[in-house]
Formats: C-alpha cells, sequence, structure tokens
C-alpha cells in the first residue's frame, strides 16, 4: 500500500524500522523541542540572564544539596567547565557552593531565585505533557510515559 508521496504505508504489525530518523535523533529533537519552550517561558518569565548552557545545571532532579564534582558527571561536562558554569550561575543568584560544617566541602544548593525558575520549567513540562496527550490520546501517552520510565531506568 502506497501514500500519496510514494512511500509505503506500515501495517500496524510490521517491524517498526522506516529508515531514519532512528531513536536517538528522535528523542534528540523531542528534547530540542522542550528546551526550546523552556527557554521561551523562562524569558518571558523574566528568567533573561540565563543562556542554554546553564538549563543543564537543572536537569532533573535539580542540584541542591551536591558536590561539584558529581554535578559534572551526571550533565557530562569536565569538573573544570562545570565550576565555571556554577560560577556563572553563583554570579547570578542562582547558586550557592556551602559547607555543612566548618572544614567540610562546599555544597551546591538553589536560591529561592533558581526555585522560582525550576516552577517555570517544571509548569512548561506540564503544559507540554498535556498538548501530547491531547495530540495522542491519554491512554497512547499514558503508554509512551511508561515506556520512556522503563528505558530511562535502564541506566
Amino acid at each position: 500500500m502506497s501514500t500519496p508521496s510514494g512511500r509505503k504505508s506500515r501495517r500496524a504489525d510490521a517491524p517498526a524500522d522506516e529508515g531514519p530518523p532512528y531513536v536517538g535523533a528522535l528523542l534528540r529533537q523531542c528534547l530540542d523541542h522542550v528546551r526550546a519552550r523552556m527557554e521561551a517561558d523562562l524569558r518571558s518569565a523574566g528568567f533573561t540572564d540565563l543562556q542554554p548552557v546553564h538549563l543543564a545545571v537543572f536537569s532533573y532532579p535539580p542540584p541542591d544539596g551536591v558536590r561539584p564534582s558529581d554535578l559534572a558527571r551526571r550533565i557530562r561536562m569536565s569538573r573544570q567547565a562545570t565550576n565555571h558554569i556554577i560560577g556563572q550561575l553563583e554570579a547570578l543568584g542562582y547558586l550557592e557552593r556551602r559547607a555543612a560544617k566548618k572544614g567540610e566541602r562546599r555544597l551546591i544548593y538553589l536560591t529561592p531565585r533558581s526555585w522560582g525558575m525550576v516552577k517555570v520549567v517544571h509548569a512548561t513540562l506540564l503544559k507540554i505533557q498535556a498538548e501530547w496527550a491531547a495530540d495522542i490520546g491519554a491512554d497512547r501517552f499514558d503508554g509512551f510515559m511508561t515506556a520512556l520510565r522503563r528505558f530511562s531506568s535502564r541506566g
């Protein structure tokens, strides 16, 4: 069976391999869409001083009470690059480094300003999920989320 473009349509029981883009590219394209929406909503909410690279630091879960080296591993950046970004975010009032007790290593903590930013991101993500669920149907979206959670837990 052919479509108007000449491509063969896939039967419901046919293999999923229709050629590129494959799963990695599709996930990246979805992530690019989500990031663009987050950046636009953050700018609209007054967080105009953040750069796209800064958002990596606030990936789930937010870095509240973590060591800089652990954050570097999580966001897949060198410790030097991560410390540079942490320094920028400290200067902008989004993060602070402090030790629980004198002589202990300093950990990264979110400030009230960053918690406000995290709320905007959370609201954006909920809006996107609602839009996607409305687009494909709640049951299909629930299945999609279940599959993503399953695959993401495999590490």
